[in-house]
């Protein structure tokens, strides 16, 4: 257990602990007080040894040429180091040494070195005599996120089991994958380029600032791609951006997956495409696209290979001219470029990777055993470097090296905060004080400095540091070298919609083109329409349908349309509302103009027969048909005309209720007049049987009571509908989607149904009491006429219902107008016109006969006194005689 491993190397136990294995070899290594690790990788494949379990199976062989990248970053830690020696400020009085390994770019290697910077490679070790000599307080690297996730697995493991004795530390300076923030599961990780959570997110905003919703991906196959891909998508589902497809790559697939690839871009729509794809993958694969003309996709690139000049100097690179992606924000670190290029020194120490990289370099070799058949100079190891002009000397990728650069100061600075803790020698106890110092990764953690240019660097909570890029695009030269020219700036600790700035005046894209491509699954929809999915397609596939009438969209791609205000309707466009038409029946209008003159045709035809009843009142005929209710009825006429009136023109509170108890009175007193005019007929024929007295209960007064009871009970209805719940101006809007039609609502329903119904009872009682007049003598036309008046108002109003409750808008108004219109048309024609008839006869027409007749009875003395007591019937209404008994009675005052 840990505790009695401490008790062991406290009291001094001997403990002895032996090596499993060969020990692996360092590529650079220099003694010192406190010695870091390196894990680079100086060569970029290896070579697969198939096991045949006879034997230990032997260590995985690099191949391939050196990788001058690598060569650089080792160096960038080796200038940190240089400089933290010379410091007197920082680790004074310790020297630190290093030990730097080639990981080949294998995960299993990078674990086999990692192991051996843990424990030492010491054969044999006594902890009681050197506990943790060998093991170092920090790795610097990995590059790439597998390897890194695996050692740091490894780190924890041992961090675990001999947690009191020491605490190792893992800086990586290009091992982005968003994994590596699970402080759960890599506590002893950190690093000093961001998390690739952050360029997921700015690569998708990026794509979504360009206005592409349809695009490629191809990830590398690794936890880098993977994981970097997944967020990725995530953040572009939000933003409403589809990928077309998605595929895997590594750089050791067979030729055939590299085909796939090809053969689906090639059958795309999409015009973009996202490499999320380490800067070796892209190496190989974009050889490929070159053999293949794989040209006119536009690139987006992640910072792993985006401002990578190898590979813009490569083979292919012609296919990425315009790509545009994420890159660590620029830096310069003093004196390094002059340090880097000074490899000279590496060769006193003797060690085989100067060898590997000046034979390189030169092309030359340093011992003839190495030929191969082929002729080779001969090293002499004082070439003149600044004549050759290779990646080697490219500085492009400064931002990296500082990466190295920061990583290691960040660790010396933790452990300069650790030695200063108690004031000790540092001779026997600073290899135990390191070792039992579990509270380096605390203290790492909470580290913060600046460096010699100004630059800070802390790490936040999941030991990242603060998430910056450069947004760069590849600008290809006459010459057909490529500029990668910064053109904006991502900065994830603004607000969301301030963290992506971008100067497109300056962009180059696809095809050395000007203008941004277009990468859509489907077109914009237009105003006035709406997505609408394809069937088993992405969200970003759908077809643009017009939005439906009454809804609107007023921006381009809407998902959805909005379905205007009530009192609106969309126009033909369906990019916006208009007030919807109001339509009531007005005066102006056809039908309105017609039913106007109708009403004042009839209040002055009731008008006409209104005078000529005044004008001949003394006549038998006018006094024989109760002159008092005639000159009544004929009031209520009018009225009834008139009414009709308030029917027509824009409702309003007033109109509203006048309009139906108008109406319902008018009507009633007309209606009363009538019923009284029929209760006198019978009552006066069958007064004329012997012993018979009812004409005596039914006189004139008797009738007047009658008409004003039988309409005061109207009133009475229609004071309490009004006062309860009156009509009101209403806007229809459910008969009509285009228009508004403006009505008087009924208030109460049951208010209008009662004075209707009122009515309805009343002309139904007149139309029976008719009915029994007609079998009074075949020369009285009185009740024959009244029978019919009323047969025409019942059946007016009872087809008007159906077709008022049927009738849309304002020609339900124009109904019950027609109703009113033809009802008082139908008791004025046939109750008043027959009458007028014979008045005007009489005065006009028979005034010849008159003549004719005063001279027959000059000459005929003997006329008969019969036709003269025939006045007596006139007075009870006969028509059929009145206009002869008229002409006798003149005779017989003669």
């Amino acid at each position: 257990s840990p505790s009695s491993l401490l008790m062991s190397v406290l009291l001094g136990s001997s403990r002895v602990c032996s090596l499993m294995g060969e020990p692996e070899e360092p590529q650079l290594f220099k003694t010192g007080d406190i010695i870091l690790g390196g894990i680079f990788s100086f060569h970029s494949s290896w070579k697969n040894i198939e096991s045949t379990y006879v034997h230990s199976p032997l260590a995985l062989q690099c191949t391939r040429y050196l990788n001058f990248r690598a060569f650089q970053f080792a160096q960038a830690m080796l200038f940190a180091i240089e400089e933290i020696n010379n410091s007197t400020n920082l680790l004074p009085g310790i020297k630190v040494g290093y030990k730097i390994y080639d990981a080949c770019g294998s995960t299993a290697r990078a674990v086999r070195v990692a192991l051996s910077l843990m424990n030492g490679n010491e054969g044999t070790a006594t902890m009681s005599e050197k506990p943790c000599i060998g093991s170092v307080p920090a790795i610097i690297g990995l590059q790439s996120s597998s390897p890194s996730m695996a050692v740091a697995t490894v780190i924890l493991i041992c961090n675990s089991a001999f947690l009191i004795l020491f605490s190792i530390l893992q800086v990586s300076y290009f091992a982005t994958c968003a994994c590596l923030s699970n402080k759960v599961r890599y506590p002893s990780f950190l690093r000093t380029i961001p998390s690739d959570y952050y360029q997921s997110r700015a690569l998708a905003q990026m794509v979504k600032h360009f206005g592409w919703t349809w695009v490629g991906a191809i990830r590398s196959n690794n936890d880098y791609g993977n994981n970097g891909m997944a967020t990725f998508i995530e953040i572009a589902t939000q933003l409403g951006i589809c990928l077309e497809y998605s595929l895997p790559f590594f750089r050791t697939d067979p030729p055939e997956q590299k085909q796939k690839i090809i053969e689906t871009i090639k059958g795309s729509t999409s015009k973009v495409i996202i490499g999320f794809l380490s800067h070796m993958d892209m190496d190989v694969l974009i050889e490929e696209f070159a053999h293949h003309n794989l040209t006119g996709f536009q690139w987006v690139g992640t910072e792993s290979w985006i401002s990578d000049s190898p590979i813009a100097i490569g083979k292919g690179h012609y296919i990425l001219d315009g790509s545009i992606g994420l890159a660590i924000r620029k830096a310069y670190v003093t004196g390094l470029r002059e340090f880097m290029l000074d490899v000279k020194p590496l060769n006193n120490s003797g060690n085989k990777l100067f060898t590997e990289f000046w034979e390189t370099t030169f092309g030359c070799i340093f011992s003839n055993i190495k030929q191969t058949g082929e002729h080779l100079e001969q090293c002499t190891g004082y070439e003149d470097l600044t004549e050759i002009k290779n990646s080697f000397h490219d500085m492009s990728l400064m931002s990296i090296f500082n990466n190295v650069y920061k990583g290691v100061y960040a660790v010396a600075h933790t452990l300069h905060s650790i030695l200063g803790c108690e004031e000790r020698s540092l001779n026997a106890i600073i290899v135990l004080k390191l070792c039992i110092c579990h509270q380096i990764l605390q203290h790492l953690r909470n580290i913060k400095f600046k460096t010699k240019e100004g630059e800070e660097v802390y790490f936040n909570e999941n030991g990242d540091p603060a998430a910056k890029y450069d947004i760069i695009n590849w600008q290809p030269k006459k010459d057909g070298s490529v500029e990668f020219v910064t053109i904006g700036l991502y900065d994830a600790s603004l607000p969301e919609d301030k963290q992506l700035h971008i100067d497109n005046l300056t962009l180059t894209w696809a095809n050395n083109s000007k203008q941004v491509p277009i990468s859509v699954c489907s077109g914009t929809c237009a105003l006035g329409t709406r997505k609408v999915l394809q069937k088993g397609k992405p969200v970003c596939c759908y077809d643009c349908i017009p939005c439906a009438e009454g809804e609107v969209s007023n921006t381009t791609d809407s998902i959805t349309c909005v379905r205007c205000h009530p009192e609106f309707w969309s126009n033909e466009r369906r990019d916006g509302c208009e007030k919807k038409e109001t339509e009531f029946l007005s005066f102006t209008e056809i039908m309105g103009s017609i039913l106007t003159v109708s009403s004042l045709l009839g209040a002055c035809l009731t008008a006409t027969v209104a005078f000529i009843f005044f004008r001949h009142r003394n006549t038998p005929i006018v006094k024989a048909n109760n002159s008092e209710l005639s000159f009544l009825l004929l009031f209520s006429l009018t009225l009834c005309f008139l009414c009709s009136l308030t029917f027509i023109g824009r409702p309003s509170d007033w109109s509203c209720m006048l309009r139906h108890t108008a109406f319902g009175i008018t009507f009633v007193l007309c209606i009363s007049c009538v019923l009284g005019k029929t209760l006198a007929v019978l009552m006066a024929f069958k007064s004329t049987l012997p012993g018979s007295n009812r004409m005596k209960f039914f006189g004139p007064r008797r009738q007047k009571i009658v008409v004003l009871t039988f309409t005061s009970i109207q009133v009475v209805i229609c004071i309490v509908w009004v006062t309860a719940n009156p009509p009101y101006p209403f806007k229809n809007l459910r008969h009509f989607k285009d228009k508004i039609i403006l009505e008087c609502a009924l208030g109460s329903p049951i208010g209008f149904w009662a004075v209707l119904g009122y009515i309805g009872l009343l002309a139904l009682l007149c139309f029976i009491l008719a009915i029994l007049a007609r079998k009074l003598p075949d020369n009285f036309n009185e009740a024959k006429f009244i029978t019919f008046s009323m047969l025409i108002f019942c059946a007016v109003w009872m087809t008007f219902i159906p077709a008022y409750v049927s009738s849309p808008g304002k020609f339900s108004v124009a109904v019950e107008i027609f109703a009113i219109l033809a009802s008082s048309f139908g008791l004025l024609f046939c109750i008043f016109i027959p009458k007028c008839y014979i008045i005007l006869r009489v005065r006009f027409v028979d005034a010849h006969i008159h003549g004719e007749i005063i001279h027959n009875n000059n000459l005929n003395k003997n006329f008969s006194m019969y036709d003269c007591d025939m006045c007596s019937v006139c007075h009870v209404g006969l028509l059929s005689f009145c206009n002869y008994v008229f002409l006798f009675q003149i005779n017989h005052h003669q």
